[in-house]
């Protein structure tokens, strides 16, 4: 399942910060119609992403019924993401 969207970085503060892109609701929607064939525990679901030149592997964290995109320190400094930033998304959910 391919998907492409648009958000905006966020920060959740914890005793380590995180940065997320939440998927939008239509495309979390898709996600939990595939989820069960793709998940691996407690609803992770992994994918290939891509923002701007970083290609990478993660697994989507479910969130509210919705899912949330993490973004490593890895994929966000080179291209100077922060919270606020908005970003366009390029997904496959692995199945």
């Amino acid at each position: 399942m391919d998907i492409t969207f648009t958000g905006r970085v966020i920060e959740w503060r914890g005793p380590s910060p995180f940065f997320f892109v939440p998927v939008p609701a239509e495309q979390s929607a898709d996600i939990r119609e595939v989820a069960s064939m793709a998940t691996y525990g407690w609803g992770a679901v992994p994918v290939e992403a891509r923002i701007g030149e970083a290609a990478f592997a993660t697994s989507l964290f479910p969130k509210e019924g919705a899912y949330l995109l993490p973004l490593k320190q890895a994929v966000r400094k080179p291209q100077k993401l922060a919270a606020g930033d908005e970003v366009t998304v390029d997904m496959t959910v692995r199945l």
